[in-house]
Order: C-alpha cells, then sequence, then structure tokens
C-alpha cells in the first residue's frame, strides 16, 4: 500500500453566500506516493493545491466544511474520520503564509509548542527541540525572537516546529514563496536532507520549477481539478504544450533545448543545468 493514495477525489466548498452554489475546486484526483518518495506538486495559482494539501491532513473538510467525496488514504487513516490531533501526529503541514505560523517569543518556544500541547515529558521536549533545530541548521537562533529573522530562517523555524512532531508524511505549502535565491535554496537543502537522511515522505506544492527539477522524485501537474500529469522531472517537463495549458513554467534550460531542438532539428531533452552541460558538450563531441 502507498502511503499516500488519493482516488476519484472530489470537493467543493460551502457556497460563498446564502442560498448560493457551493465552489468546485477539486475533480477527481487520483495520486499515490511511495514511502519516502520527494513528490512536486504544480500548477497555476487557483487550481487547488492548497485544498489538496489540507485534505490529506484533514482540516478539508473537517475545519472548512464543504462537499467531499472519493477515497484518501495517508498512511491508512482516512482524514476526513481520523482526529486531527492524531493525523497532526503523522503527517505535518507548513502553510504557505509561515508569519501566520509564528507567534511564540521565541525560536525556541514556537518548536516546543505543539509538543508541549501534547503533554510530553519535558526531558523529551527539549531532545526534539535540539533535533529539530539542528535539522534545519537553526540551533544557534533558538533565544532569538521568529520575528526578527530573515524570510527563510523563518520559513526553516515554522518547519523545525513541524518536524519536532516526527511526522512520517511532510506537506509543504510553496514554502520557498516570497523568499530569495538564498532562502529557497536554504528551504530546498533541508528537505533533500529530510528525504535522505530520514527517508521523509514529502509532497511539496511549488512553482519553482528549476527548483522542482533538482530535487523532486517525480512531479503532479494539477489542472482543472485533476492530475494531468505526472512521472518524473524530465518526463514531465517534456510536455511542453500542456505545462503551459496548466500556467506551469518550464526550467529555462528545458526552454533551452525546445528551442535548439525546433532550430537544429536537435532532440534535447533537459530538466537542470548538470544534465544541458553534459548533453550539449556530447553534441559538440560528436560534430
Amino acid at each position: 500500500m502507498s502511503v499516500v493514495e488519493i482516488a476519484d477525489l472530489h470537493y467543493s466548498y460551502p457556497p460563498l453566500t446564502p442560498g448560493g452554489d457551493a465552489v468546485p475546486v477539486l475533480q477527481g484526483v487520483d495520486l499515490q506516493v511511495e514511502r519516502g518518495e520527494f513528490v512536486a506538486v504544480m500548477g497555476r495559482t487557483g487550481a487547488g493545491k492548497t485544498t489538496l494539501c489540507q485534505a490529506l491532513n484533514g482540516l478539508v473538510p473537517q475545519s472548512t466544511g464543504g462537499v467531499i467525496r472519493g477515497r484518501v488514504s495517508v498512511l491508512g487513516l482516512n482524514p476526513r474520520a481520523a482526529p486531527v490531533a492524531e493525523l497532526a501526529a503523522k503527517v505535518g503541514l507548513v502553510f504557505q503564509d509561515v508569519e501566520s505560523q509564528l507567534f511564540n517569543m521565541t525560536v525556541e518556544d514556537e518548536v516546543a509548542f505543539g509538543l508541549e500541547s501534547l503533554a510530553l515529558d519535558p526531558s523529551e521536549i527539549a531532545e526534539r527541540v535540539a533535533w529539530a533545530l539542528s535539522a534545519v541548521r537553526m540551533e544557534g537562533y533558538r533565544r532569538r525572537s521568529p520575528f526578527q529573522l530573515s524570510g527563510g530562517q523563518k520559513q526553516r523555524v515554522a518547519l523545525a516546529a513541524v518536524l519536532a512532531m516526527r511526522p512520517e508524511v511532510l506537506i509543504l505549502d510553496e514554502p520557498s514563496s516570497g523568499l530569495d535565491p538564498v532562502g529557497k535554496r536554504e528551504v530546498f537543502e533541508v528537505v533533500r536532507r529530510l528525504k535522505h537522511e530520514r527517508q521523509m515522505t514529502i509532497i511539496m506544492v511549488e512553482h519553482d520549477s528549476e527548483h522542482v527539477a533538482a530535487f523532486a522524485d517525480r512531479v503532479a501537474i494539477l489542472h482543472k481539478g485533476r492530475i494531468a500529469c505526472v512521472g518524473e522531472p524530465a518526463e514531465v517537463f517534456a510536455e511542453a504544450d500542456l505545462l503551459w495549458e496548466a500556467g506551469v513554467a518550464l526550467p529555462q534550460v528545458s526552454e533551452l533545448a525546445l528551442a535548439l531542438n525546433a532550430r537544429c532539428g536537435t532532440r534535447f531533452s533537459f530538466t537542470t543545468t548538470g544534465e544541458a552541460v553534459v548533453a550539449l558538450r556530447e553534441a559538440l563531441r560528436n560534430k
């Protein structure tokens, strides 16, 4: 059994006004994620990516209401029926708006907050806080106010607070949104380490095609309420027409490959700078 199994998932938000119509968002989503995979979910703004994330930890529909049908299973649990507290211990969700997640006076208090709500032993809380801050390389900031940190540092603190709960599945909703290149790289490097060192299953909503191409195992394109395409980055980013229709930008080197193919009759297909260097060097060597 896959760690995450979604089959024919439909969801509509409650009407915006009394007597109005429900607002359909997901219209038949199918997706499976295996243990230890890093799957990126991409699509235009408003495609339903955040809704899909929240359906995996029970916020949809337990907190939002609305109409849902289809099957969702995460670690063998049904998110629409399992207690939110039980899901929170297994499925960690980091929201896009990091500012809304940080409210304690120090970084240490922020990371410890969820653990204290579980009434864990103080020694275990201290051990988990130290581990989570070390995992995101923020151990030197534990006495600092979260509001004195950079955007990338705030994102890492929010991630540490979720990691301290020791989830088996980590869901990240646009964690690099609004960050500068350094901040983005920091977040992706943390995620990479978690995948390889902790074998954590990671689902990330992300718009940055370059980083997705370099880090993700698979990419799923959410378009018109469904998964329109799913596969390894090289496979998905080769579907240029579909991606343009779905509002997903190609990595710049993939656009270069398409331009060379159209102009020179080549058959290049690369998604990262490293792949491009190897392919172009080989092509020039064979001239």
